[in-house]
């Protein structure tokens, strides 16, 4: 199934009005207006979120809507009045702890399912994180997709609010609430017109912090060939523009860019990344290192914004805490808290891939590699997927397994292995 395909599939789930409403709601003048060159103001922006979540916008209304700002056309202003405007036509949380921290990667690096362990090890330290995360939409998981296999994700505000007051912390569904509801269906519209609009990225990320009642803020950029951006001046202008849209809401933003070459942990798919998540709590001495060491890197950067750590010595608490087993028994505690902790389920098929030579591994293709683990079932078979055994750098042998497809049938096992076959840079060799 392309990527198109499932969006489609998932439309119905999103809130959208897949037939053309029987009036055109009053707020499409402004949209109308903003083709024709004229900037939206704040009233009008919540206008258009108003219809946009009340269903009064069907799917043309949306896709003209994102097309209109597409391209470089939004303002700081108004990507501003967008974000607020996304924030108030949801439901919000407010607490009384503080600072609430959180985090977000801008995704496109498989794998890299970092979250559930850096919410264990900063609650384990005593700060407050509420994290809701989204389920795959062109990825082959999302952080709630993996979380699934572990525990209930579908929570209620109130019972958000219940777990994150016992045990300092959550890893939930943001779908399973109205937290600036109307992104849900931008995005699945946007995915569909293989949009990339920058300004309603911001938007996105930062209304969805913002109703989550977030104070401070994390946002980790992957930086490198085949993810969603490729250079470092690229992530250095999303830097700026996030940095001007979080100041005038009260967000307390800090931006790194990472290492976005490869995937992270070994696991691609929603149970293979639950066992890398298991693996790094639970100190299992085949865990993947590199991981470990982002999680930790990561967890350590909340340590120090949120005051709990000196600077420059965040990553070396995070890690001390996840050695010693404190953020394994936090993680338990956040699971029972959310529903119980259970084991993630094992595909019923597996097969190795192969180098057809020797050599050492140059680069790789993200999105291929995601693509594989999708047509392998992924997102929709939560033990479908892959596991990746070659990072850069690795020596092989000819024959030696690259990495290993998990399905639960035939026919998608060798789907996903025709797809891989027939893309020798999927896992690029240079000379050994």
């Amino acid at each position: 199934m392309s990527t198109d395909d499932y969006i489609m599939e998932q439309a119905p789930g999103l809130g959208l009005a897949t037939e053309m409403p029987a009036r055109i709601a009053d707020s499409f003048r402004h949209v109308r207006a903003k083709i024709n060159g004229e900037p939206f103001d704040d009233a009008a922006l919540l206008a258009v979120m108003e219809d946009v979540v009340s269903g009064r916008y069907g799917e043309v209304h949306v896709a003209s809507f994102l097309s209109a700002c597409a391209g470089g056309k939004m303002s700081v202003a108004e990507t501003i009045a967008l974000t607020r405007a996304m924030v108030s036509v949801g439901d919000q949380l407010h607490w009384e702890h503080a600072p609430m921290v959180d985090k977000h990667c801008v995704g496109g690096l498989p794998g890299n399912r970092t979250t559930p362990i850096v919410v264990a090890t900063v609650a384990a330290c005593g700060l407050y994180m509420p994290k809701t995360s989204s389920r795959a939409i062109t990825s082959a998981a999302g952080t709630a997709d993996t979380m699934e296999t572990l525990t209930t994700v579908n929570l209620s505000l109130d019972e958000i609010r219940n777990v994150v007051d016992a045990e300092g912390g959550c890893i939930a569904w943001g779908g399973s609430m109205r937290l600036s509801p109307a992104d849900d269906i931008l995005i699945g519209v946007e995915r569909s017109l293989k949009l990339n609009n920058v300004n309603q990225l911001v938007a996105s990320i930062l209304s969805k912090k913002a109703a989550a009642g977030s104070s401070h803020i994390l946002i980790d950029i992957p930086v490198g060939p085949s993810v969603k951006f490729k250079t470092a001046k690229a992530a250095d202008a999303l830097t700026l523009l996030m940095q001007a849209v979080a100041k005038p809401l009260g967000l307390n933003l800090k931006i790194i860019q990472s290492d976005g070459r490869q995937p992270v942990g070994r696991g691609i798919g929603a149970a293979l990344e639950a066992r890398d998540i298991l693996a790094v709590l639970q100190n299992d001495p085949d865990a993947p290192q590199d991981l470990r060491r982002r999680s930790a890197m990561l967890a350590g950067h909340l340590l120090e914004i949120g005051g709990v750590a000196s600077p420059g010595e965040g990553m070396k608490m995070a890690d001390a805490v996840i050695e010693g087993g404190r953020a394994w028994s936090k993680f338990e505690a956040i699971c029972e808290a959310q529903g119980g902790l259970r084991r993630p389920p094992t595909a019923t098929f597996q097969r190795d891939f192969l180098a057809t030579r020797a050599g050492v591994v140059e680069s790789i293709q993200n999105r291929k590699l995601a693509t594989v683990a999708k047509l392998a079932g992924a997102p929709q078979t939560s033990a479908a997927g892959l596991e990746f055994l070659a990072p850069i750098g690795t020596a092989v042998e000819k024959g030696q397994p690259l990495f290993i497809v998990h399905a639960e049938s035939p026919d998608a096992l060798q789907t996903a292995l025709e797809y891989a076959e027939k893309r020798p840079d999927i896992v690029a060799l240079g000379r050994a």
